[in-house]
C-alpha cells in the first residue's frame, strides 16, 4: 500500500543497518536478499535474507519532513514500549526486537529489525479460511486481546506518559487532535466539525464510568495477526498503543457497524456480556473516534485515489446516526 510515510532507503543503507545490528559477517552480498513488504500503510517494512539465510525484517519510521497525524508522532517508540510490555506481562505472542536505534546516524528515523514470522497474515488468507477456522482464529484473538487488556498503566493516555487522570479527559484530547487535523488540512468529512464536536461533548458524560487505565492494542485488526496450522502465532504493528478503555478495541467496532466484520466470535473469545446502554453510548463515540480517523488520515498518507475516502465518508454517516443525529 501506497503513502507518502514511507521512508524508503538505498541498498547500501540497509547494509549499514544490517551492519550495525548483526555484525559485518551478516551482510548479504548479491541482489536478491531483500524485499519490501507493502501491505503496511505507515512504516516501510523489509523483508531481508541475511548471510547466513537468516530471515528478518527491518522497519524505518516515517521521515521527520512528512506531516503525520498527532496521534502518530512518536509511533515506533510506542511500538518498542509495547512490546516490552506485552513481552514481560503477558503470554501473548509478540516479535522479538533484535536491535533498534533511534540515533538517526543511518537515516532519519528511527529503526528497528525482529525475525521473520514464517507465517500466514489472517487479514491476507482469510477469504480461504472456512467459517469454522474464521470463527476459531476471531475467538483466540477476542482471548489474546483480553490479555493484553489485563496490562494496567497509572494514567490514560500515552505509555511513556503524561496521562490524564480521567478517561473523559484523555478521549477528548484525542478526539479533539483527530478534528484539529483534519481542520489544519480542511478535510472535508461531509459534516460541519462544529456540529462533529457537538455531537461528542453530548456523549462524554458516559466515559465517566471508565475508572482503571488498561493497556489498549487498539489496531489490532485481522491484517495484524499472523497464524500456522490453527494458532495466532505472533501479532504485529503495536505502535498506537495507549492505556484507556479496552471497549475501543478494534475487536468491538463491529457491534456499531457491520460492515467491519461480525464481532460474535471476538466478543465470545474475549468474554465480553452484552452491552449497557451506557457502553454502547462509549462503543458509539470509539467509531466515531476510527471513522474520523480513517477520512483525515487519507491526506496525511497522500493517498491518490479516493477509494478509502469514500468509503469511510459513507461510514461516517451510518455512525451519526448512530447517535441520532441527521
Amino acid at each position: 500500500m501506497e503513502s507518502i510515510t514511507k521512508n524508503r532507503q538505498s541498498l547500501d543503507t540497509l547494509r549499514a543497518m544490517i551492519s550495525r545490528a548483526y555484525g559485518p559477517a551478516q551482510v548479504p552480498s548479491g541482489d536478491d536478499w531483500v524485499s519490501e513488504l507493502g501491505h503496511g500503510w505507515f512504516n516501510v517494512a523489509y523483508r531481508i535474507r541475511l548471510r547466513d539465510g537468516t530471515e528478518v525484517v527491518l522497519k524505518i519510521a516515517p521521515p521527520p519532513h512528512v506531516e503525520v497525524m498527532t496521534y502518530e508522532r512518536g509511533a515506533m517508540a510506542i511500538e518498542l514500549a509495547s512490546l516490552r510490555l506485552i513481552t514481560e506481562r503477558t503470554s501473548v505472542p509478540v516479535p522479538r526486537v533484535d536491535y533498534a536505534d533511534r540515533s538517526h546516524e543511518l537515516c532519519d528515523a528511527d529503526w528497528f529489525v525482529m525475525p521473520y514470522i514464517d507465517a500466514d497474515n489472517f487479514g491476507i488468507v482469510k477469504g480461504s479460511l472456512t467459517e469454522a477456522e474464521l470463527d476459531a482464529y476471531n475467538e483466540a484473538l477476542g482471548a489474546a486481546n483480553r490479555e493484553l487488556n489485563s496490562i494496567r498503566g497509572s494514567a490514560f493516555g500515552p505509555l511513556a506518559g503524561p496521562g490524564d487522570p480521567t478517561w473523559r479527559a484523555c478521549f477528548t484530547r484525542m478526539i479533539g487532535d483527530v478534528l484539529t487535523d483534519g481542520e489544519r488540512r480542511a478535510v472535508d468529512l461531509g459534516y460541519d466539525y462544529a456540529l462533529v464536536r457537538a455531537l461528542i461533548a453530548a456523549n462524554l458524560d458516559s466515559l465517566d464510568e471508565v475508572t482503571e487505565p488498561r493497556f489498549v492494542e487498539w489496531d489490532l485488526w485481522n491484517g495484524n495477526v499472523m497464524i500456522r496450522d490453527g494458532k495466532i502465532v505472533a501479532i504485529i504493528d503495536h505502535e498506537r498503543a495507549f492505556y484507556g478503555d479496552p471497549l475501543i478495541e478494534a475487536g468491538f467496532t463491529g457491534i456499531d457497524l457491520l460492515t467491519f466484520g461480525d464481532p460474535t466470535a471476538f466478543v465470545r473469545g474475549y468474554g465480553q456480556p452484552e452491552l449497557t446502554e451506557t457502553e454502547r453510548r462509549q462503543r458509539r463515540l470509539y467509531t466515531l473516534y476510527l471513522v474520523l480517523i480513517m477520512i483525515i488520515e487519507t491526506d496525511y498518507r497522500g493517498h491518490t485515489g479516493t477509494e478509502q475516502y469514500d468509503w469511510a465518508r459513507e461510514r461516517l454517516q451510518e455512525v451519526v446516526a448512530l447517535f441520532g443525529a441527521a
